[in-house]
């Protein structure tokens, strides 16, 4: 099974919001607003077939969490 990927939506210090996939260097988004970095997240999360959108507010700490593709929760039992 394919590793869930993870997007993070964070505020960067020059007030622009970014996308950025867990373990990388750079942002893959830039956007200077929030929902725009979210909107272009969702669309790269929904392409890849797995993977998180995890938004962070502007104090850094996660407000929001969705899942796109296949997720196993609840699980089978």
């Amino acid at each position: 099974m394919p590793k869930k990927e993870r997007i993070h939506i964070t505020q960067r210090p020059d007030g622009q919001w970014q996308g950025k996939r867990e373990g990388a260097e750079r942002a893959s988004i830039v956007s200077s607003t929030q929902r725009e970095a979210n909107q272009r997240a969702i669309e790269i999360a929904k392409n890849s077939g797995k993977a998180q959108v995890i938004i962070h507010g502007t104090d850094g700490k996660i407000r929001e969490e969705h899942t796109y593709g296949s997720d196993p929760y609840p699980p089978k039992g």
